[in-house]
Order: structure tokens, then sequence, then C-alpha cells
């Protein structure tokens, strides 16, 4: 056989494949191409994720410093250490670092390689929550849904910051996604798929993932789309898939001896479980023993401690100023029109809209309700876990009262019923949000009043198609005006370090403060404009000189320990500390604090390691693993805190002061820096003894 009779064969499956390839290109441009509003949803979102990004810095730079620890070593990497040391993992799992880490590897260790992932995983969260909307109540449906999530101000806010709350949120409405299609084809792979999506949403912010799973389990079990028996088993190879993807890494850990892996950051013995039903778990609920609640007098009060833990507990909670001005926008909008729906289907079994505004409204209602009356830490920034299920509900609600001819699923008198409940819904809780705003954004409190009227009253009437259609959009984008000018405030100033906050420069912590900030001002600074703009990449929140919250290089949790913010100390005297320890044969330099360390590493990739975590006060390192570490050369000097470091409300834990103390017993004091520093190299026997002692 000739070598022409090969080749032609060869050349022809390369032309056929070829030609398979270009068609399934056209068809997926197709595809985009027919919802012309997906894609100007996801431009909307994606111009307020990006722009000007660069003003952010280094963001959350505990997480930033642990990022770029773990960009250098595989075995940080696999771990989630925070220090280059590998000493102390992160308080929280490793998966939404690894895909800032895998970014920096690509693209080298800058503000932007960690935050455009995050970006453009806000603008995927989207599209999804467009198209999942979408399925069941039509076009407009979806469209109301994309807007109403990617104008949520707090979806700005996360989208923008490196905290892993952006994975989180991506992976769960991946999850939704997913089990709408399971309740439409019936099909048990979507419900694996949707199981595998909770799991990884659980790899990035543990059991805060577990909160849309009774809303899934309690629409497919009844909707049933094969049986209830079948729908059992569906569900079942679901939670196998979720358990096998989510307790990966937990058993990866657990299965690592001791000796050959970081301690686990949050915990007093080392162990993964107690970080995930612990300090990330129950422990965030129920309040955690010694920790921190919600400022003075008691969980949920008020003053400073109360503004940094979502204010205090109740059904209104969601509501508050700094929870409410985030998330609560449309929260009333969302209830009427979950209600409304279940009403017209009458929660029958075979329509299809009953198990959608169950598995929504499922994870809408346990999440408001945990986070209503959680007694633990409780940051506001929790409720942008919030935003895609209420403007999903949202959608369908607009949805429902639009005509069909129009891409709406409404149909003659009931759209006339559900419309002023719908907007009178959402009016009532944008007036209560804009009460607490302390006179900002005071020109829509007449909008929504003229809304609840006007609009209730014309939609309520016999309006033909166009001119209904037309009313329903004029009253919706009253409704999102207001969240959408405070969302778009978001972009004209850095966010804050620990707390992202969306709205004005004076809405971080526990919300608006009016003319003058302060509690949670944050200076704005100078940044050139344009798509990513910013500072440089050097300061704490993108310039140098820039103050964070609260003063400080990264404000809360930009420093700690020794670097002049919440935690005390000052970042002189850690410098100083530094340098002596190059001078004198270099090795890792323990401090109290993990902000402390990661204030260091991210300026000069020093060695430091933080024993005590976030703050210093959330780990409880042993004084044998200690001298375990120093007898494996890991761990050479150590620093005492000696000033007097901020103490929340109510937090009476004591970190690893314990250790520390053993420390200062046995090692070798250096009196070269004003700090208290010890040199424990050869010093492991001696620290044992001193704790048997």
């Amino acid at each position: 056989m000739s070598s022409d009779s090969i080749a032609y064969p060869a050349r022809g499956a390369a032309r056929l494949a070829s030609g398979r390839r270009a068609g399934t290109v056209v068809a997926l441009r197709s595809r985009v191409l027919a919802y012309p509003e997906l894609l100007a949803v996801l431009a909307l979102s994606a111009v307020l994720n990006l722009w000007n990004l660069g003003l952010n810095g280094w963001a959350n730079t505990y997480y930033s410093a642990a990022v770029r620890s773990m960009s250098t070593s595989w075995h940080n990497f696999l771990f989630g250490s925070l220090d280059p040391s590998g000493l102390m993992t992160l308080d929280k799992p490793p998966l939404a670092f690894w895909v800032q880490a895998l970014s920096v590897r690509l693209f080298g260790f800058h503000p932007l390689s960690i935050l455009v992932p995050e970006a453009l995983m806000g603008v995927a969260a989207v599209g999804l929550g467009f198209d999942m909307t979408r399925r069941r109540f039509g076009r407009a449906a979806g469209l109301a849904a994309g807007l109403a999530f990617a104008l949520t101000p707090i979806t700005v806010a996360i989208a923008r910051h490196n905290n892993p709350d952006e994975l989180l949120i991506f992976c769960s409405v991946a999850a939704l996604w997913c089990a709408v299609r399971a309740l439409e084809t019936g099909r048990t792979k979507w419900l694996v798929w949707s199981g595998v999506c909770v799991g990884l949403g659980f790899e990035a912010k543990m059991g805060v993932a577990l909160l849309i799973v009774p809303g899934i389990a309690a629409a497919y079990l009844w909707t049933a789309p094969r049986g209830r028996i079948t729908a059992l088993r569906q569900l079942i190879a679901g939670g196998v898939a979720m358990a096998a993807v989510g307790l990966a890494w937990p058993l990866l850990v657990t299965l690592t001896p001791a000796a050959d892996r970081p301690w686990i950051s949050g915990t007093a013995d080392n162990s993964v479980w107690s970080l995930i039903f612990g300090y990330n778990g129950l422990g965030r609920v129920a309040g955690q023993s010694g920790g921190p609640g919600g400022g003075a007098g008691g969980p949920g009060g008020g003053g400073f401690g109360g503004t940094m833990f979502g204010g205090a507990t109740g059904p209104f909670r969601l509501l508050q100023s700094g929870l409410g001005d985030q998330a609560g926008w449309l929260l009333g909008a969302a209830l009427v029109a979950a209600v409304a729906i279940l009403v017209l289907a009458r929660a029958r079994r075979r329509d299809q809209r009953t198990g959608w505004v169950i598995l929504v409204s499922g994870a809408l209602l346990t999440t408001a309700v945990v986070f209503s009356f959680a007694q633990g830490i409780f940051h506001p920034y929790y409720v942008s876990f919030l935003a895609p299920f209420a403007a999903a509900l949202v959608g369908a609600g607009f949805g429902t009262i639009v005509p069909r001819s129009l891409g709406g699923v409404g149909e003659g008198r009931t759209m006339r019923v559900i419309a002023p409940a719908v907007i009178a819904g959402g009016a009532s809780t944008e007036l209560a949000v804009l009460g607490g705003l302390n006179g900002a954004l005071s020109w829509a409190v007449p909008v929504m009043l003229v809304l609840a009227v006007s609009g209730a009253v014309l939609l309520a009437l016999r309006l033909p198609a166009r001119l209904r259609a037309a009313v329903v959009a004029v009253a919706f984008a009253e409704l999102l005006a207001a969240p959408a000018a405070w969302a778009v405030q978001t972009l004209g100033h850095p966010t804050s370090s620990t707390f992202p906050a969306g709205g004005s420069a004076n809405a971080s912590i526990g919300g608006p403060r009016g003319p003058g900030g302060a509690v949670g001002s944050r200076a704005a600074g100078f940044a050139p404009p344009g798509l990513f703009g910013g500072g440089p990449p050097s300061g704490g929140n993108g310039a140098p000189g820039r103050s964070g919250t609260l003063g400080g290089v990264g404000g809360f949790g930009g420093v700690g320990g020794f670097g002049g913010g919440m935690f005390g100390g000052d970042s002189a005297s850690l410098t100083a500390a530094i340098d002596y320890a190059k001078a004198h044969g270099g090795g890792t330099i323990a401090v109290e604090s993990q902000s402390s360390a990661a204030t260091a590493i991210l300026s000069s990739n020093a060695n430091t390691a933080g024993l005590g975590g976030f703050s210093g006060r959330e780990s409880s390192v042993t004084p044998q693993w200690l001298a375990m570490e120093v007898g494996r050369g890991h761990v050479r000097w150590v620093i005492m805190d000696t000033t007097n470091r901020m103490q929340l409300p109510g937090d009476t834990r004591s970190g690893s002061q314990e250790a520390l103390s053993i420390v200062a017993k046995a090692c070798r004091a250096v009196s070269a820096t004003n700090v208290a520093m010890y040199d424990c190299s050869g010093r492991a026997a001696a620290i044992l003894e001193a704790a048997r002692g």
C-alpha cells in the first residue's frame, strides 16, 4: 500500500474533526447570542467586579500572605499553610486559596493575580443564577434575577475580595443549578453533580455550604420525578458524592501524621474535626466557649463588638444597619414571590414551579434563620451567601407578573393579584434598610413611597400586555435603584481588609455612620481610574501610606500582634527582630498572632509564623508540639508580645500563652531588640522539661 493511500484517510479524518469543532463553536455561539440579555448582565457584573480592582491591593492580608506561602511550596499548598515554614494552617480549608495560589504560579505574585479569579467567579455565579431562573420562569425572570444578584452591594464587594466566600457562593449556585436540572430531567447524574458542588463549597468554607442541602432534599423528595423510592436513592447518591468531595481534604489531614503537617489553626487539639465542628461550625451558631459573641452585653449586643458580629440577633437582624444595606434590600419581594408562586402552583408535585421554589426558598430560609439567630462570630459580609437565593426568587416573582408573550410566565388575573404584593414586599424591606443608613441615599425614600402606592395600584388594573410589562420594568428599576447606587459606590474606595462591605466608604464593619465616618470609616486614598486601576501592590490596601480600618496597614487582621493594628504591638519591633534573626543564623520566627506573621510575609517574605491563630487567641499549641518543632529545626526564634493588645468584648481566650510562657523559661532571652525575643536553638529538651515542671 502506498504512502498516499494512508495519508488521504488521515487527512480526511483531520478535516472531519476540524469540521466538527467548527460546528461546535458555531452552535455554542448561536446559543450565547440567543440570549443577549444574558450577555448584558454578564458584562455589567464584569464591570462591577473588575473596574479599578487594583484599588483593593492585597485585600485581606491574612489570606494574601498564605497564598504567597502556598505558591512557593507544594507542601504548604496542599495543607493551606499561612507561613513559609509550614507550621500553621489557615483557619479555613484551602480550596479557595488553591485557586489563588495557582493563579499566582501562572501570573506572578501580584494583587490582581489573586483578585481577578475571584471577580470572574462572581461573573460566572451571576450567569448561573440567570439561567437557573430563566429555565422555569422565562427570560424576563432570568434578567431580573441576574440584575438583582449582580447589583447586590455585598455581591460586588465579595467579588472584589480574596475571602473564600466568592468560591463558596459560586459552588452553592452551581449546586442549585444542577438540582434544577435534576428536577427537570429526573436524572441521577445531576443530583450527583449537585452533591459534588456542595462538597466543593464545603472545601471552600466548611459547614455553611451545607445550608442549601435541606432545600435540595426537600424539593426532590416532594416532586420525586421518578417516584419517592427512586428519589431517595438518587439523593443518597448525591449525598455520597458530596461526602466524598467535601471530606477529601479533612481525611487527608487526619491521615497525615501531625509531625508531617502544619498545626490546624483555630484549634487547641490540632484536629481538623475541631475546626469543622467547633471554630467554623457550631461555634459560629451557638457561640464559642470563651470567644467573642456579638459585643458588649452578650452575643449580638451593641457597641464596637456588636458592629463586628452582626448586631443583635432576632427575626429582623438581616435588615439592621450593616446587614440590610449589604443584602437585605429585596428580601421582602423574595419572600412574597416564594409564597405567591407556591400558592399558584398549589404545591402540586407535577407543577415544576413547586420544586423550584422549595429548592431556592429552602436555601434562603435555612440560611436566613441560621444567620438571624447565630450567637457566635458572625461578620456582616456573611450575608453575601443570601444574595443569589434572594435574587433568584425576586426574578421568579417578576417573571410571574410579566406576560408570556413578553418573556414571562404570567397569566390573567394572577398577575394583577401577585404584582402589587411583590412590589409592596420589596418596597417595605427597602424602606427598612434605608432607615438605617443615617441619611445616605435619602432620595430613595420618596421613590419607594411612590413605588409602593402607584406601582401597586397600576399593576392591580387590567392593562394591555405591553403596558403592563412597561410598568413592571419601571417598578423593578425603582426597586433596584437604591441597591444599585449603593453597589456602585463600592468601586470608589478600597474594600476593608478583613471585613469587606459594599456601599460608601463609611459602610465598613457595622454599617453606615453618616458624614464623618467614626467606627468603620475607610480612607479611600487615590487610585488612577481604569479597569484594574489602583496603586502599587506594596500597600496593605493597595498603596503606601493608605491606612486600613482602625489604623495600620491592612486594618483588622492586616496586622495584629506586632503590626500596629487592633491586636497591638508595632511593626518596627517585628522588623528589628527579623533583622536580628537574619544576622544570627536565620530560622523561623514564631510570633503570637498569624496576623503579625502575615504582615511580615507580605512585606518581605519573612520566615515568620503565628502560633496563636488569626488574632493570637484562636489557636492553643501544646508545649510538646512546640518542642517537637524546635527539635526538628522548624522553629528557632520566639517573640512574646508584651503590649496591651485589644481584646474584643467577651473574648477570654488566651491562645498559645501557656506554651509561650514555657518558652520564656526554657529558651535564651535575646536583648538586642526592644521586644521579648528568645533563641530556642537546641532547647527542645528544656522546653519539655519546663512543661513537665
